[in-house]
C-alpha cells in the first residue's frame, strides 16, 4: 500500500503536528519490527548484536516424529524410557517495545526542512504503530534535558496514542533558552533501567549528544538483558557545512555572519563529526547495539520501510 504523499515526505516545521503523528499509523503498516536481526545486525560492524527474538519457553516432552529437529532430542528421557523423544517449546509473545524520545535542546535545531526533534516523534510514532501492528505491547520514556515522562507499554492503540501526545507535549516545549542545569540523556537511561524489564526491545532515538559515563554504564546494563536499537538522529549542517559564501545564523536572539570559504574550516568541521560518530559507534559495538543514523533531510517512512518492509 502506497503511503500519502505527506507521510512520504521529509517533516517539516520547528514543531511536531499531533495529528502527522497519528497518520503514521498508515505509513507503519508494512514494517515488520520482527525483521530486525537481519536488517540491523550489518550496522554493528565487527561486533555481534545482543538480538534475542521472540523467547521460547518449554512445553512438553514427545515421542520423537519423523522430521523433528534431532537437537531438540531430550537425551535422560529417551535414555530413560528406550524410545527417543522431543522437547516441543512454546513461542514467547510477550515481548514489550520501549521508545526513548529525546526531545532536549540539542534536537531543536534544523536547517532546511525540521528540527531533529522533529524527526524523532516521526520516528518513534512509526517504531510504535509498527510494535502495536505486530501485537506488541508499546510504551516509553519521553525526556527533555530536566524532566521525563513515563508510558507504561500495553497493547492498546490508546497507549500509542497517549505516547504520542506526550512527545508532542514535550516538542511544543522546547524554546531558545537554555535550561539552568541538564539531566538529559543520563538521567533518561536511568529512569529507562528502572522500568524495563529483561527481554524488551528498546529503540533509543536521539543525537547522543549528552551520553556520558554514567549514561554508558546504564545502557550497558539495560544491554544484558534487552535487545537494544540505536537511532542517531542528525542535520546536515551538522555534518558538512554548506557552499563557500556568508550566511546570516541566529540563535533566536542574537544573529552573527557565518564565513563558509576557509578550506581548513570546513575539512575540521566535517572530520569533528566523523569522529564523534566513530567514537560512538565504538562506545556502542561491545554492548552489540547497532546505531542507526536518519538525517533530518530524509523521509523516516522510506527509510524504515528500506530496512524493515515487506520482503
Amino acid at each position: 500500500m502506497n503511503a500519502p504523499a505527506s507521510l512520504a515526505a521529509p517533516p517539516r516545521g520547528a514543531y511536531s503536528e499531533l495529528p502527522e503523528l497519528i497518520r503514521l499509523r498508515h505509513g507503519a503498516r508494512d514494517l515488520k519490527l520482527r525483521q530486525q536481526r537481519q536488517a540491523f545486525s550489518p550496522l554493528v560492524g565487527p561486533h555481534h548484536t545482543r538480538f534475542r527474538g521472540r523467547g521460547i519457553e518449554f512445553e512438553e516432552v514427545r515421542l520423537y516424529q519423523s522430521g523433528d529437529d534431532i537437537r531438540s532430542i531430550d537425551w535422560r528421557v529417551t535414555a530413560r524410557t528406550g524410545k527417543p523423544h522431543t522437547k516441543l517449546f512454546r513461542e514467547e509473545r510477550e515481548r514489550p517495545v520501549l521508545l526513548l524520545v529525546d526531545q532536549g535542546l540539542s534536537m531543536f535545531f534544523g536547517s532546511k526542512t525540521c528540527c531533529k526533534s522533529v524527526t524523532a516523534a516521526h520516528i518513534a510514532a512509526l517504531l510504535a504503530w509498527a510494535a502495536m501492528q505486530g501485537n506488541d505491547r508499546v510504551g516509553g520514556l519521553v525526556y527533555n534535558d530536566t524532566d521525563h515522562a513515563e508510558v507504561r507499554p500495553k497493547r492498546q492503540a490508546r497507549t500509542v496514542l497517549e505516547l504520542l501526545s506526550t512527545i508532542h507535549r514535550f516538542n511544543l516545549l522546547l524554546q531558545r533558552q537554555p535550561p539552568p542545569a541538564t539531566t538529559g540523556l543520563n538521567r533518561a537511561l536511568e529512569e529507562l533501567r528502572r522500568i524495563t524489564r529483561p527481554g524488551s526491545n528498546l529503540f533509543l532515538i536521539s543525537d547522543f549528544q549528552g551520553l556520558g559515563e554514567e549514561g554508558e554504564k546504564h545502557l550497558f546494563q539495560l544491554s544484558r538483558h534487552n535487545d537494544i536499537s540505536a537511532i542517531q538522529v542528525y542535520d546536515p549542517l551538522e555534518q558538512q557545512l554548506p557552499p563557500d559564501g556568508a550566511y546570516s545564523i541566529t540563535n533566536g536572539r542574537d544573529r552573527s555572519l557565518l564565513l563558509t570559504g576557509d578550506q581548513a574550516l570546513r575539512r575540521h568541521f566535517q572530520e569533528n563529526f566523523s569522529k564523534k560518530t566513530a567514537l560512538l559507534k565504538e562506545r556502542l559495538g561491545p554492548m552489540g547495539i547497532p546505531l542507526l543514523q536518519v538525517s533530518t533531510l530524509e523521509s523516516p517512512l522510506y527509510y524504515f520501510r528500506n530496512l524493515l518492509g515487506k520482503r
